[in-house]
Parts: structure tokens; C-alpha cells; sequence
């Protein structure tokens, strides 16, 4: 299983967040191409408050978000749009992606607001927290638009809709 879950906030208990995390994952890695097996990503599950801590210790924003990743290494690429980096293993085989944080509130909030299960809206955000750990981002529209589309393929292979057609179908 490529990720090691520690569980601040009792609340996501209920969602079986391990196994949630492990598939989002493991399709995400499946995708690009790498070993789910060998892949090693520590994902915090928190509450509101600890993320803005997060937020305002590593981005300079005081305020709860739902998902931030940590790469182990720079894996951006040098153009915008094109293709990140491919992460190498150790010399054990392993390959080291990084950490995830993700917030209980601001998560059931979005869930909530979109109208969508809960563990559908955690998976998007698990494979874009995945996604960022391999230099994905979307700072730019040429590189928003390579990561979107690769979540919406991503998620379309775990049986889930396009996170990001609104309910009014725009």
C-alpha cells in the first residue's frame, strides 16, 4: 500500500480514509506509469485547525484549505504545460513522493456544498495531492489544464464523476 495515514482527527475514522487514500493513489500511480508498490507518501489526516497552521508555516496563508502536499523532491517541469520530471527510486527500489495534509472541515464543508459523497470529494483530493508529489500543478492555465484533465481521467477509472462540472452542468 503506497500510503502511510496518520489520523489526527477521530472523524475520518468513519470514512476508512487507508483504503480511500491507498486506491486514489495507487490508480494516480498506476497512471503515470510507477509502481504503487514501491511508492512511499505519508498522508496527515487533520482537522481545520491544524491545516492553517500548515498553511500559514509553509505558504504564508493563515487560513484552513483542504489539501496540501509536500514533494520529497522537485519533480516540475521546466516549461509550463509540459511534462514533470519522473521520480527515481533508491537504491532500495523505493520511491520516496512526499507528505499530504488534509483538513476534515474544509473537506465535508466543500463535500457538502458540491453535493457529493464525502469519500468521492477526499479520493479527487487525494489524487491531486498525489499529483502535486510528482510536479503537477496548476499555477498556470497550460498547467491546470494537464493536471485537470488528468484527474478527471484518473477519477473516471475509479468510477467517479468530473470533479469539476458544477451542478448546473458548466
Amino acid at each position: 500500500m503506497p500510503v502511510e495515514t496518520i489520523t489526527e482527527d477521530s472523524r475520518w475514522e468513519a470514512l476508512d480514509l487507508e483504503a480511500l487514500a491507498d486506491r486514489a493513489a495507487d490508480a494516480a500511480l498506476t497512471r503515470l506509469g510507477l509502481a504503487p508498490e514501491a511508492a512511499e507518501i505519508s498522508l496527515l489526516a487533520c482537522d481545520d485547525a491544524r491545516i492553517a497552521v500548515l498553511n500559514a508555516e509553509f505558504r504564508g496563508k493563515p487560513a484552513p484549505t483542504n489539501v496540501l502536499s509536500w514533494p520529497a523532491e522537485d519533480l516540475s517541469p521546466d516549461t509550463p504545460g509540459g511534462d514533470p520530471l519522473t521520480p527515481e527510486p533508491d537504491p532500495g527500489g523505493d520511491l520516496t513522493l512526499g507528505d499530504i495534509a488534509i483538513a476534515w472541515d474544509t473537506c465535508a464543508r466543500e463535500a457538502s456544498a458540491a453535493g457529493k459523497p464525502m469519500a468521492d470529494h477526499v479520493t479527487h483530493l487525494v489524487v491531486h495531492g498525489v499529483l502535486h508529489l510528482l510536479g503537477y500543478d496548476h499555477v498556470d492555465d497550460a498547467d491546470a489544464a494537464r493536471m485537470e484533465a488528468l484527474e478527471v481521467e484518473i477519477l473516471s477509472g475509479l468510477g467517479l464523476e468530473n470533479p469539476y462540472i458544477v451542478a448546473n452542468g458548466s
